[in-house]
């Protein structure tokens, strides 16, 4: 429990960092004045004053803000201010201000699964972990501690690519090369169709034939330049994924009780941290792509939101009235706790009542 919550406070701590580090960095790139960057809500722990502004550690520590000056037209500020406010620049610099934070936040993602292919990723081999009985694989003879080279004269040596073999076969017959005591021989295996969810958490019917992945692993390490293109497809695959996951969820394809909040955070950080340094870096990286993609939802109150009324502002020549605004941010708080609510109670559900 203490290595999840200590875990989780780190993974936190670094992505909300980061996000707020983007808000920041450009606010002052644009001669805005930031008055406080804090990590953190409520009430300060910590704090410590450089210039104008105060860097603070907060109470609570799901979340984190930059507060800079005249954020809101309704500000009354000093006359030295007001060209140094938030809402006296360009609707395009604000847009880039409040867009930096989750791009800091996909930009350390990919940083991350590039430094993650270079340490070295354990990647399971072709090796029969146990066979299933009465399936495919039993019937047409293969056994624990099988290694499968080949599937219909294509070459494999990753698990991945065997499942991805087996799951494109549609169902007909394929021809596996296997290894056994020094021996190759051939055997041939119809999979058959079963039903089982994926990792977004569907019911999906593919081939399958009966096999379980064994202990044994191979890491894969790559150079700095292989590390770049391969950091490129981790993180635009998870980042499809998302976006893939966040519309089905929307269009109720998805059930929402797969929807996790904190326990869920710290429990998972938790697992990765004890399983090694290259799980939780890629566990953060996740989480760091999913906490810029969910700010970058058009939800009033979030980033994505803001970013809405600024190019609003940007086509019609004008802000969006003030008392639209309020409406809007209004409604975009309630969806935001009635989000945090159904993430606590899934997380109760799951781990303390055990309903999950």
């Amino acid at each position: 429990m203490i290595i999840s919550i200590l875990s989780a406070i780190v993974v936190l701590g670094i992505l909300i960092f980061v996000h707020e580090l983007g808000h920041f960095l450009f606010a002052k790139f644009f001669g805005v004045g930031v008055e406080t960057f804090s990590l953190g809500f409520g009430p300060k722990i910590l704090a410590k004053q450089i210039g104008e502004t105060e860097y603070r550690i907060s109470a609570f520590p799901l979340g984190g803000y930059v507060k800079m000056i005249g954020e809101s037209l309704d500000d009354e500020l000093p006359e030295e201010d007001v060209e140094r406010s938030f809402m006296a620049k360009a609707p395009v610099k604000r847009m880039v201000i409040v867009a930096a934070g989750p791009c800091f936040n996909l930009i350390f993602a990919y940083l991350v699964f590039i430094i993650v292919c270079m340490i070295g990723v354990p990647t399971a081999t072709t090796q029969i972990g146990e066979v299933m009985a009465d399936m495919p694989a039993a019937r047409a003879g293969l056994r624990t501690g099988d290694r499968v080279t080949a599937i219909d004269g294509k070459p494999v040596s990753r698990w991945n690519d065997l499942a991805l073999l087996i799951s494109e076969s549609g169902g007909k017959p394929v021809e596996l090369i296997v290894q056994r005591d020094g021996k190759t021989f051939p055997l041939k295996v119809t999979p058959e169709m079963r039903t089982a969810k994926n990792l977004l958490g569907e019911t999906v019917t593919s081939p399958a034939i009966g096999v379980m992945v064994s202990k044994e692993f191979v890491t894969e390490r790559v150079g700095p330049l292989d590390a770049v293109v391969k950091g490129t497809e981790h993180t635009w695959n998870v980042t499809k994924m998302t976006v893939i996951a966040v519309a089905k969820l929307f269009s109720g394809s998805i059930s929402v009780d797969n929807i996790g909040g904190p326990i869920m955070i710290a429990k998972t950080a938790g697992e990765q941290a004890e399983t090694g340094l290259v799980y939780f870096l890629s566990f953060m990286a996740l989480l760091s792509i999913n906490l810029g993609l969910l700010n970058l939802l058009p939800v009033p109150i979030l980033d994505g939101g803001h970013l809405v009324f600024y190019a609003w502002e940007m086509i019609v020549g004008k802000p969006v009235h003030l008392k639209a605004r309020e409406i809007a941010q209004q409604i975009g708080l309630v969806l935001l706790v009635g989000l945090m609510v159904l993430a606590f109670y899934n997380d109760i559900a799951r781990y303390l009542v055990g309903q999950g």
